[in-house]
């Protein structure tokens, strides 16, 4: 969040983020509880910012090595910058004074990260939500280019019922995605076990067999000469799980950055030079063609059963169709 602490020589319109570390964080190097506060954030990107802009508040600075005690505020002071573009706008599938259901744009992140500040779900619903009692807490997570269903709990009872929800696979949860080929099973069950990549990029995943375990079931909906539509149900919430499980059979979902058929070069490529024209029609899409479909839980105040759904965006529905595929495949598979 952003203070009025200004160390001595911070310029005017400089950028600061306060972290205070909470008990459970007490013990470890300052490079490390940044790991833990911003996802994906490497060990030596964390030291390189904590050398570069972490104070005390007294104006002093930080080192990386140093221990964090419970109740510690570090603060990270940036030069103002730009934030990458992302959509600023998020539609509302239902709301009750218990939860909120989000139907969140792609390239939305769903948190704070280096990159991301006030581009991100969460801080667009402190702005709606200013001055209420509660806030609307995420209860699970998104990739920034999926697309989809995303709940909140309204009050932190409804907070905790719903995590503890996902932690213990209550919630029914189906993806819509457009893979690359036509699969030839109607249906069937991927179990693989993942685990992170040992050397490379460090947020891949792989299959491997000392891996934590993964199953995703599938359907096919409907195919094209070139690609395939189906709809994932996944029993385990794996980092990158759909993704993972659908390349490993040589299907890759269309857009895919990480697990297409380059695998992480166009990422690495993307970082670089933004998203080109070339880059995308190397990809097939802007974004990876997932998709939050459908939701089913028990409702966290009255324990009713609830199953939501979110719209199939329109960026797939185009996609679908330039691959030879009917506009209202969905409603013909009675999804």
């Amino acid at each position: 969040m952003d203070t009025e602490f200004r160390p001595p020589g911070a310029p005017s319109d400089a950028v600061v983020l306060t972290f205070t570390v909470p008990p459970e964080y007490a013990g470890l190097r300052l490079d490390r509880f940044l790991q833990q506060r911003m996802p994906r954030l490497t060990r030596t990107r964390a030291q390189v910012i904590v050398r570069a802009c972490a104070y005390r508040a007294d104006g002093s600075r930080r080192k990386p090595s140093e221990i964090m005690r419970a109740h510690d505020i570090v603060y990270l002071v940036r030069d103002r910058f730009s934030e990458p573009i992302t959509p600023l706008h998020f539609g509302t599938v239902y709301e009750d004074e218990a939860m909120l259901v989000v139907d969140k744009p792609a390239g939305l992140p769903m948190h704070p990260t280096a990159t991301y500040h006030k581009h991100t779900l969460s801080y667009l619903l402190r702005q709606q939500y200013v001055g209420a009692e509660f806030v609307p807490q995420i209860a699970h997570r998104l990739d920034r280019e999926t697309s989809g269903l995303v709940l909140c709990g309204k009050t932190a009872a409804a907070e905790r019922k719903l995590k503890r929800a996902f932690e213990q696979h209550k919630i029914r949860k189906t993806y819509i995605a457009i893979v690359r080929g036509r699969m030839p099973d109607d249906d069937g069950e991927i179990a693989l076990p993942l685990a992170p990549v040992k050397e490379g990029l460090h947020v891949l995943m792989e299959v491997r067999d000392d891996g934590l375990t993964a199953v995703t079931r599938f359907r096919v909906l409907a195919r094209t000469e070139t690609h395939t539509l189906l709809a994932l149900s996944p029993s385990t919430g794996r980092q990158h799980q759909l993704r993972v499980h659908l390349s490993s059979l040589g299907y890759a979902i269309v857009g895919d950055k990480l697990y297409g058929p380059e695998r992480e070069a166009p990422f690495l490529e993307y970082i670089e030079t933004g998203l080109t024209p070339e880059l995308e029609l190397r990809l097939g899409m802007a974004r990876q063609a997932l998709h939050a479909y459908a939701l089913g839980f028990e409702h966290p105040a009255s324990g009713l059963e609830c199953d939501l759904r979110a719209p199939f965006p329109d960026d797939m529905a185009a996609l679908w169709q330039s691959s030879g595929g009917e506009c209202d495949v969905l409603a013909k598979c009675g999804m």
